[in-house]
């Protein structure tokens, strides 16, 4: 899959046939993120950036992204602050209370995730809300940094397909890779890895066909299935991007922890 690399980080890209998107949703918070985060990354890592062609220039929409790093949501935001239609990203709501971060966050339209409360929809009706409003909103379907192994992307949870059904949205796929490289999952400080230069790779994918599913009531099977054919699409670009094959199952870490209780159990009766 080929497609427009942007190299001008300060100015909205032009992409196929001279359409330029427009930067008309980015506000000074977001510029303010921009100023402070895209020198590092400038200087830190070099990019191969593709698929811009298939970020919508106008209307809501969702992005899928895999998440391998704890950097990749810079990779992935510097991305998509190039092509002008900048996303909110859904955040542990932990994150909005840390000083200056959660200024940041809160003022460029960042939405908290909280777990386990009575807040946890809030999350939900904000996300509806915002792609409504014509924005982009990014979701991290596995909910948490891979722990595949090989680090593909795992099952993911049903939220973003939920908010796909409901508002119709075009759900854009996107695989990332590199991030990983320089700091890996979970990886403590004396892990960090960033030279010499890793490549921060990021490829959009044309919107997943999720039709077969508009007119079907939003089941848990109903919204498995269209989750599954959301990760099967990141999947599939970050295969295009490693050069490799995933396995044909993806890697559930509830069913591993569940496997791992039952041997602990059956150990402990030994």
């Amino acid at each position: 899959m080929s497609g427009p690399t942007a190299r001008c980080p300060g100015r909205a890209p032009v992409l196929e046939e001279g359409v330029r998107v427009s930067r008309r949703r980015i506000g000074f918070w977001y510029r303010l993120a921009a100023v402070i985060a895209k020198p590092p990354l400038v200087v830190l890592f070099k990019r191969d950036w593709r698929g811009m062609e298939h970020i919508p220039a106008d209307g809501g929409f969702i992005t899928a992204v895999n998440h391998n790093s704890y950097l990749d949501p810079l990779s992935y935001a510097h991305f998509q602050y190039n092509t002008g239609r900048v996303p909110r990203l859904l955040a542990k709501a932990a994150l909005f209370k840390v000083p200056f971060v959660g200024s940041i966050l809160r003022g460029s339209g960042q939405i908290p995730v909280y777990r386990e409360s009575t807040n946890a929809l809030d999350a939900f009706r904000a996300a509806v809300d915002a792609i409504e409003r014509g924005e982009c909103v990014a979701f991290y379907p596995e909910g948490t940094l891979t722990r595949d192994p090989d680090m593909w992307p795992m099952a993911g949870k049903t939220g973003v397909a939920r908010v796909a059904l409901i508002t119709k949205a075009p759900v854009i796929p996107v695989a990332q890779w590199g991030a990983n490289l320089a700091m890996p999952p979970y990886a403590k400080e004396d892990k960090v890895r960033l030279f010499p230069r890793k490549t921060l790779q990021v490829l959009a994918g044309p919107p997943v066909d999720l039709s077969a599913y508009y007119d079907r009531e939003p089941t848990p099977d109903v919204l498995k299935e269209a989750t599954e054919a959301i990760m099967a699409a990141v999947t599939g670009l970050l295969e295009e991007v490693r050069g490799e094959t995933a396995p044909e199952q993806p890697y559930d870490h509830r069913n591993a922890r569940a496997e791992q209780r039952r041997k602990a159990a059956g150990e402990g009766k030994k």
